[in-house]
């Protein structure tokens, strides 16, 4: 694991960031969306995991990160692995919160409604997410992180944090909505950036075969 700050489209990402212990990144990417025929780019991501998620992770032992990157269960276990996880999204293109919200709530309701999770309270918490992001303003270099701590009931802090503002932070406590913000980011093949699912299957591929 590297000392360096890695660049991910001109956007520093520190090797470690501390939270209730170190965690380092171990996948990084971008998202982007097509307009008018042409690719813009989105936000850059840096995913952040407890080393110790490689003992969760043996039964891959040996496989390439070609075969990691589309492997949804490889992906599954990552999400389902009881360590902290942190994930560092910073805007590359100025747009509004609300676009931002609306894309995350359709990822997590649709994936909710495929197995039969979205109920009243998953409506509620969602709701709030969206609410959360409804008012902001993502300009260039704006950061927002998501945090997910290691507890037995997953729960999320999300924090926004932009130039000159103090930042504003929401706890997520619906634990079927936690799981599938994590995979909307982190969910293999239908995760939202192809790029950070590759990144994380090619380093978790090389720190598996230690």
């Amino acid at each position: 694991m590297g000392t360096e700050v890695v660049m991910v489209h001109d956007v520093p990402f520190p090797p470690q960031i501390t939270t209730l212990k170190p965690l380092s990144l171990l996948g990084h990417g971008i998202t982007d969306i097509e307009i008018h025929f042409l690719q813009i780019k989105f936000t850059a991501i840096g995913v952040y995991l407890d080393p110790q998620i490689v003992g969760h992770l043996q039964q891959w032992k040996g496989k390439p990160g070609n075969q990691l990157a589309e492997d949804d269960d490889f992906f599954d276990a990552l999400i389902a692995a009881p360590v902290e996880k942190l994930l560092r999204v910073v805007v590359i293109k100025e747009i509004k919160g609300s676009q931002y919200g609306v894309q995350l709530e359709s990822a997590v309701r649709d994936r909710l409604a495929e197995v039969d999770k979205y109920e009243e309270e998953e409506e509620e918490a969602l709701e709030k997410v969206t609410e959360f992001f409804q008012s902001k303003f993502f300009k260039k270099d704006s950061i927002i992180t998501f945090h997910f701590p290691a507890t037995s009931s997953p729960t999320a802090e999300i924090v926004f944090s932009t130039e000159g503002k103090e930042d504003t932070k929401l706890k997520v406590e619906n634990g079927n909505v936690v799981q599938m913000v994590k995979k909307w980011y982190l969910g293999g093949n239908r995760g939202v950036s192809a790029t950070t699912i590759s990144s994380l299957a090619y380093t978790l591929s090389a720190e598996l075969s230690k």
